[in-house]
């Protein structure tokens, strides 16, 4: 029991003290997966309106492959863009294997799914009088389309912030593709799990803290955006 009380006061030590390594674990995490959400999201909001929008042939099939993609195994992934990378897959030449880049690429095939679809069913929820008002008033159809993505914003913000989430709290894919060197490729999910086989529970449960932390913030923004767009919602009924 002193052992475990011991471990926290040197792990809020490193926290409050604003130990290097531990920022620079931090800050390398957001960086990777933050610019894993930025590509998800400039990818997969224009594909989810234009699955929301159009009606063509094997919509559906591409509706169910983006739900299935959803829960994706990480490590799967991983191992995907581990076989594309290394040196005898097609993208090997690129040299970019065990690297941040490489960590990104992984963290945005996870996000991708989850902002896509969320996007999507965001879009084909809006309410018809939306349409119908905007077509009435005279609207071209661009300013139909964006005048429904402007009502969906609340569920697509939660399809991103949900994909955020999702690989901030990823480890099996960006060990796999990574390599959890130090200094560079070492983010607070990969630290964790290699300081805590160390014996290291000091670092591990000070990154643990502020995974916690964070998560927690998502969450509650996550609430927040959800619960703002369903007291906009009742106003239409």
């Amino acid at each position: 029991m002193t052992t475990i009380i011991d471990s926290f006061g040197k792990a809020f030590f490193l926290i409050l003290n604003l130990d290097r390594e531990l920022l620079g674990i931090i800050f390398l995490s957001i960086k990777v997966s933050g610019t894993a959400l930025v590509v998800a999201t400039l990818t997969g909001l224009p594909i989810g309106a234009l699955l929301g929008f159009k009606k063509f042939s094997l919509k559906g099939l591409i509706i169910s492959i983006l739900n299935t993609f959803m829960g994706l195994p990480p490590v799967v992934v991983g191992l995907f863009v581990y076989l594309l990378l290394s040196r005898s897959g097609p993208l090997g030449f690129m040299g970019l294997l065990y690297s941040p880049t490489a960590m990104i690429i992984a963290q945005t095939i996870l996000a991708f799914p989850i902002v896509t679809s969320l996007s999507h069913s965001a879009i084909v929820n809006v309410d018809p009088v939306i349409r119908q008002a905007a077509m009435t008033l005279g609207a071209t159809p661009s300013q139909v389309s964006f005048a429904i993505v402007s009502e969906a914003r609340y569920g697509i913000m939660s399809g991103i912030i949900a994909g955020f989430g999702r690989v901030m709290a990823e480890v099996g894919a960006i060990l796999i593709v990574g390599g959890n060197i130090a200094g560079y490729t070492r983010v607070m999910t990969t630290t964790i799990a290699l300081e805590t086989d160390k014996g290291n529970f000091e670092l591990a449960l000070a990154l643990g803290i502020i995974l916690l932390t964070i998560s927690l913030i998502i969450n509650a923004v996550l609430h927040l955006v959800q619960k703002k767009g369903m007291v906009r919602k009742n106003r239409w009924v």
